[in-house]
């Protein structure tokens, strides 16, 4: 008689994406990086897949403790595709282990790059450009507004990833990647972003001189009478293309605190700022 078919339910595809968006980052390491968030996240469907103490659920568990790095929430479809190789290889498909490991591998790159300039260079940068007036204002609602438009984009975006790289398989992926929709989503993201981190470090970066020289025929300030008619907020342009220059030396975020907040020391001190 032939066997029945292992098949996984939505509700094993649900638990494997909450486990994954709660733990993804459990037990982070250099050696590895997410993959015993992997294999937490895909064990439970493994076992109904494998069994438990087989040698195939074995072989899975070493499968996805190699390396592993991507953006959680759009890479969660790698994941997915994942699940889907491994229910067709339970299922006696000529599914070659190695081909498993070369699409996470292949894909979590390219999806980490993406995830990240959607997620930290538009999404977030756009909604506290929207609620830090009101933080600033003192409204306690801004807060939980950031938590809460956040949780929802993020939790969105990271279940429709997951059921999309599970649904569509790696051909429906590899499809989209070759498209080049993917470099085009990256370029516009990384407009957007950069648009608004530009209007925040305008709007809420504050440095100005209190430097005022006194001359024979009167006061010259050198805020107003100087920098402001060469170049209206030159110094708070000048400290963000500081820091984005600090930033681009991969300069630790630590040490580049430390130095801004001497050039405010010192430069309170000597009168400049």
């Amino acid at each position: 008689m032939n066997e029945a078919k292992k098949t996984l339910s939505k509700k094993d595809l649900v638990k494997s994406y909450l486990i994954w968006t709660f733990f993804s980052h459990s037990t982070y390491n250099y050696e590895r990086m997410q993959a015993s968030g992997v294999l937490h996240a895909l064990a439970p469907s493994l076992e109904k897949l494998y069994g438990k103490n087989t040698e195939a659920m074995k072989d899975a568990c070493k499968r996805h403790m190699e390396f592993f790095n991507t953006e959680p929430n759009l890479g969660g479809c790698i994941l997915g595709m994942t699940l889907a190789m491994e229910e067709q290889k339970a299922n006696g498909e000529e599914i070659d282990p190695e081909m498993i490991s070369s699409v996470k591998t292949g894909l979590m790159g390219p999806l980490a790059g993406v995830g990240d300039t959607i997620w930290q260079g538009t999404l977030s940068p756009i909604a506290l450009g929207i609620l830090l007036g009101m933080a600033q204002d003192g409204n306690l609602l801004a807060p939980l507004l950031y938590m809460v438009i956040i949780g929802i984009v993020l939790f969105g975006e990271g279940y429709w990833s997951y059921m999309k790289g599970y649904y569509s398989g790696r051909e429906g992926i590899t499809k989209i990647i070759s498209s080049g929709l993917i470099n085009k989503v990256t370029e516009k993201a990384t407009i957007v972003g950069a648009t608004v981190l530009g209007g925040l470090a305008a709007s809420y970066v504050t440095v100005s001189s209190g430097l005022v020289l006194h001359l024979s025929s009167g006061e010259l300030n050198l805020q107003t009478d100087v920098l402001d008619t060469i170049f209206l907020n030159i110094l708070p342009l000048a400290i963000t293309l500081l820091t984005v220059w600090m930033l681009k030396k991969k300069l630790n975020v630590n040490i580049i605190l430390i130095v801004l907040i001497l050039i405010g020391v010192v430069g309170t001190l000597i009168g400049l700022f």
